[in-house]
């Protein structure tokens, strides 16, 4: 079953398996899902791209109230902050048109309301090419950056990203912003990206990027594409197993 978009600017905090208890920041129009990719195996269903134009730029939450959610948030969950304030929500944070003014306040009001946690993102890494995005980016705590596919061809398929989009561009942004945290779903099947070919070329782009470590997944809830499987535990230690020996750290996350 494929999960409801969020309904608030602010919900959690979250348990979750790679941050702990964090408190969620969703930047778009409630109930709308807003993305650059489209990808088969979101959790939150397709993305309607033609909607997404349809959509006034004046439809996006400001700075100033999602600001004040968060501080009524924090106000509420004292003297237990969260762990991590969270960029993330129905879709892709870096989208929203003040993302940069978005960072820099959160981490003023962390610093006056929070000050033991941690900001995060997590992204699809489809606009760290753009230097006002990385430089954003580079304020925050933690970036978690998407990286599934290690051709063009993958990324076409699997992600189906929004035109203008290329892994030429994704790859160098990422090496460039540094500190990164990558999150890789693998996904088995006719349409998935489990084949040794796919592996081996999205493992020489990891190696490229050189992240701090890498976060290995695979589907996990409900999904709208065909053609794709849960990747089972083995498959996913063989791919972590191989990164190593390239430098780069690794861990599975998976339930099974």
């Amino acid at each position: 079953m494929l999960l409801q978009l969020k309904e608030a600017m602010v919900y959690g905090p979250v348990n979750s398996r790679r941050l702990g208890r964090s408190l969620g920041i969703n930047l778009f129009p409630l109930r709308h899902k807003y993305c650059s990719f489209n990808c088969s195996y979101c959790q939150y269903g397709w993305t309607d791209y033609d909607a997404m134009d349809r959509l006034p730029s004046g439809s996006f939450p400001d700075v100033p109230a999602v600001m004040a959610v968060m501080e009524e948030a924090l106000v509420r969950l004292a003297p237990h902050p969260p762990d991590y304030l969270t960029f993330s929500g129905n879709g892709e944070p870096t989208l929203h048109p003040r993302f940069p003014d978005m960072v820099a306040a959160l981490g003023e009001l962390r610093d006056r309301r929070a000050p033991g946690s941690r900001t995060a993102v997590l992204s699809n890494s489809s606009t760290v090419m753009e230097p006002r995005i990385r430089g954003a980016l580079e304020r925050l705590d933690v970036r978690i950056m998407k990286l599934d596919a290690g051709s063009p061809a993958m990324l076409a398929r699997f992600n189906d990203p929004a035109p203008g989009i290329r892994l030429d561009d994704m790859v160098a942004g990422l090496a460039a912003l540094g500190r990164v945290t990558l999150q890789a779903l693998f996904a088995g099947g006719p349409a998935g990206n489990l084949a040794p070919e796919h592996v081996v070329a999205w493992r020489k782009c990891v190696v490229r990027i050189q992240p701090q470590t890498v976060q290995i997944y695979t589907l996990d809830r409900g999904y709208p594409g065909t053609g794709i499987r849960p990747a089972t535990p083995v498959e996913l230690a063989e791919i972590c197993d191989s990164l190593p020996g390239a430098g780069v750290p690794a861990q599975v996350f998976c339930r099974g």
